[in-house]
């Protein structure tokens, strides 16, 4: 199946260590990973290795809905990119550019088919616009 590529990206005040460290470690996933003030990421596993598997819970605070968020490493260059491919085939990518005391993070990822592709590119910018909130003030 032929998916819609959609990019987001955000441009971090950080270098690209901690920018690379803060979105891979599950003890700061879990502090960012939501697009919604009203969502929350109790938990997050990491496997930071092709064919490691990667898991994200996100839930709504009131417990009205949840899911996990799941993948394989499909290819990874260490605080250059890598790539994963999700449990329905869907794949991504995420990208660090090193620009010095500020790093690129852009997210390139297949479109799933249930919600609108502006609805789908409104969540991923707001979950990295949070990722960039909390790296920048931690």
């Amino acid at each position: 199946m032929k998916f819609n590529k959609i990019t987001v990206d955000t441009v971090i005040s950080t270098g690209i260590q901690k920018a690379w460290n803060f979105y891979t470690q599950p003890e700061h996933i879990t502090q960012w990973n939501f697009a919604a003030d009203s969502w929350h990421c109790p938990s997050a596993t990491n496997d930071l290795q092709v064919g490691g598997k990667f898991s994200s819970r996100m839930e709504a605070k009131d417990g009205s809905f949840g899911f996990d968020f799941e993948g394989v490493y499909t290819d990874l260059e260490i605080c250059k990119q890598f790539t994963y491919e999700l449990e329905d085939g869907r794949q991504a990518s995420v990208s660090f550019k090193d620009k010095g005391t500020e790093t690129n993070v852009r997210i390139i990822f297949d479109a799933e088919t249930e919600n609108s592709e502006e609805l789908q590119k409104g969540g991923w910018q707001a979950i990295l616009d949070n990722y960039k909130k909390y790296t920048e003030t931690n």
